[in-house]
Parts: structure tokens; sequence; C-alpha cells
């Protein structure tokens, strides 16, 4: 499995707690979407559960690594959103899901090694979930690990985030990210760079799905209305149908530019005539309207008031 060069050192210390038969029985991998927590943690699993690896690199062929490619392997069980009972998906993970894991974790490895659980994203537990789990964390069964990846760890509780190693994932140096983009074919590396505000694997994705040009068109469409042109409604209905998150995004990246530069007296990008403050309430209420779309506000209406603000 592919490492990425910014998990160098963070691999390192974790192979050296393995070596010394000293590994947690709770990893907890956070950090930003787009940093490969999940390439690492299913490179680890497959290291630690290979029956021939090297240096924590799992083999590939042995039977164990057979099993984990075809999804198969007894010993490893991954939560993320179940069912409903009326088949659509949860927004959440349940109660009912932990006591199952707890249940499965409680009985022996049917290889007579290590069991995995991998809960991801364990941010996504609801409060019940949480304290179910906690119950497992404070009385782990022998052999057994328990890794939780989060983008977004603040909103675990503090109990279950205490009780876990936590490995960070943070951006790596700008120089170190665009060399690795470069090196998966992106053309523009250092443009993507700057849309993800330096996150690779974000850019990586951006420039493969065509975001750069999404994120030109928002900082075309914010220069129009601030200019008197366009037209609200037609523009919140745009902007709902095709990534409307990604473009709330672009849009407050683009407002701390504007801020930046009347800052320092240079050209506005945007030439809005919003002044500092109200650039930086605009930006706030972008960001509050990113995160309420994940909500059951309706979309179009969260987007009018937004854009009727800046226009």
């Amino acid at each position: 499995m592919s490492a990425m060069p910014w998990h160098a050192a963070d691999w390192v210390r974790l192979q050296a707690r393995r070596q010394r038969d000293a590994l947690p029985h709770a990893l907890l991998l956070c950090g930003p979407a787009g940093l490969g927590k999940r390439v690492f943690a299913q490179r680890f699993v497959r290291g630690l559960l290979c029956a021939r690896a090297q240096d924590g690199e799992a083999c590939g062929q042995c039977r164990s690594c057979l099993l984990l490619d075809a999804g198969t392997h007894p010993d490893v069980v991954t939560l993320s959103f179940g069912l409903r009972k009326d088949g659509t998906p949860r927004t959440e993970i349940v109660i009912e899901q932990i006591r199952e894991l707890s249940a499965r974790l409680a009985m022996s490895s049917q290889f007579g090694g290590w069991q995995v659980a991998l809960i991801d994203p364990a941010d996504a537990m609801n409060a019940a979930a949480a304290n179910a789990l906690l119950k497992t964390l404070e009385e782990p069964a022998g052999q057994t690990l328990l890794v939780l990846l989060a983008d977004a760890p603040w909103r675990l509780p503090q109990t279950i985030r205490s009780r876990c190693q936590r490995i960070e994932f943070t951006v790596p140096a700008v120089d170190e990210a665009r060399t690795w983009l470069e090196g998966q074919g992106v053309a523009q590396a250092q443009v993507a760079l700057d849309a993800a505000l330096g996150n690779p694997g974000l850019a990586l994705a951006w420039a493969q799905e065509g975001a750069l040009e999404r994120r030109i068109e928002v900082r075309r469409d914010l220069a129009a209305l601030a200019a008197g042109r366009g037209q609200v409604t037609e523009m919140a209905r745009r902007w709902l149908d095709d990534e409307a998150a990604q473009r709330l995004w672009f849009a407050a990246q683009a407002v701390a530019d504007e801020r930046r530069a009347q800052a320092v007296q240079a050209a506005a990008p945007l030439a809005s005539t919003m002044d500092g403050e109200a650039l930086a309430h605009w930006y706030d209420a972008a960001n509050r309207t990113r995160d309420a779309l994940r909500g059951p506000l309706r979309g179009d209406l969260l987007l009018l008031e937004l854009l009727a603000q800046w226009r």
C-alpha cells in the first residue's frame, strides 16, 4: 500500500512501539480529510495481521493479506454508518452498533492473533454510542486494537479521546506537498494546493474532479454580485446543484483574500465595497452556512440569505 511521505515520522514511532510489544489498545487517527488517515490505518492493520510482514509492511500474499483484500478477514471489523429499518443510511453511529462490536471483540480471535476494529468516522457516534464504547475502552481484551478515525476529533467526548493514543495528521510542508502532487501527475500543483489550503490529498482530489475551475467560477460570481451584476436566486440554485459545500469553501477563501488585499491597500480581486469587519462577518457566515448544509434546513434558503448579504 502506497505510503505518503508526511506519514513517515508517525509510522516509525508506531512501528517502534509494536516492536517493543507496547501497542496501545486504542488509536485515534485524526486530522483534516485528505491527509491519508485511512491509508495509514489500512497499511498498519495489514502489516499487523500479515504472517510475513517486513518492517511493518504486509507481504500481500499470505492468507491474512488475501482475506483482507477480499474484505473477509474474520478478525477485522469496520464500523461505519448502518442502515435504518427502512433501508436508508444513517447519519450517525448508534449504540446498537457499538454493542454488537463489543460482543464481537469479547470473543477469541479466529486466527489466534490480533483482533482489530476500525470505527470510521468515529466522530459520527452519537452520545449513547460513545458512552457504550467507553466501557470497551476501559476494559480492553488482550490483543484487541480499536482504531478510531475522525476528521473532527473535537466532536468526540474527552473521555474517549483521553483513552486513545492520538496520532494527529497535519498539513505537510509546502515543498513536500507540491513534490508529491507533481508525482501524482497534477500539472497545476501549486494552484491546487492554494485551493486546498496546503492539504495535498484534497488538492489531488480537487484537481482530478475539476474543482479548480469551480473555484474560478465562484470568484467570478462574487465579483459579479459585488459589481451589481448577476441574479442571487440563479446563483444560489446553481451553487446548490453543483458541490455547494465546496463552493462555500472557495467563497470563504476568496473573501479572506479580499480582506488581506484591503489591509495592505492592494487591488482587491472581488472589488467589494465591504470593509474589513464586514468581510470578516461574511467569511464566518459562509463557513456557518457550509456546516448548516449538513442539517435539516433548506439549502436554497441558506444560500439565498448568504449571497443576498454579499450583494
